[in-house]
């Protein structure tokens, strides 16, 4: 969705087991996981996050245990000349 004259935003929701409030702060941490060993690498949201700040956008989550995790991306529209 337009989210205003200068951004767009993008909504994902899931209804997954959620993220356990004990775990939330580090989420976006490089080679941070709750699976198993050799289930993850850990990856994942910390490049995405990355990636996003490097385009000037902005990745936060909502989450509460049992209720699934709600993830907004906000980037910048960049319109061509």
């Amino acid at each position: 969705e337009r989210y205003s004259e200068t951004h767009i935003r993008i909504t994902i929701h899931d209804s997954g087991v959620g993220i356990p409030h004990e775990v939330q702060p580090r989420v976006f941490d490089p080679f941070f996981t709750t699976k198993d060993i050799g289930k993850g690498t850990g990856l994942g949201l910390s490049i995405s996050y990355s990636i996003v700040r490097n385009h000037k956008g902005d990745l936060r989550f909502t989450s509460e245990p049992g209720q699934g995790a709600t993830f907004v991306l906000t980037l910048p529209i960049q319109l061509s000349d």
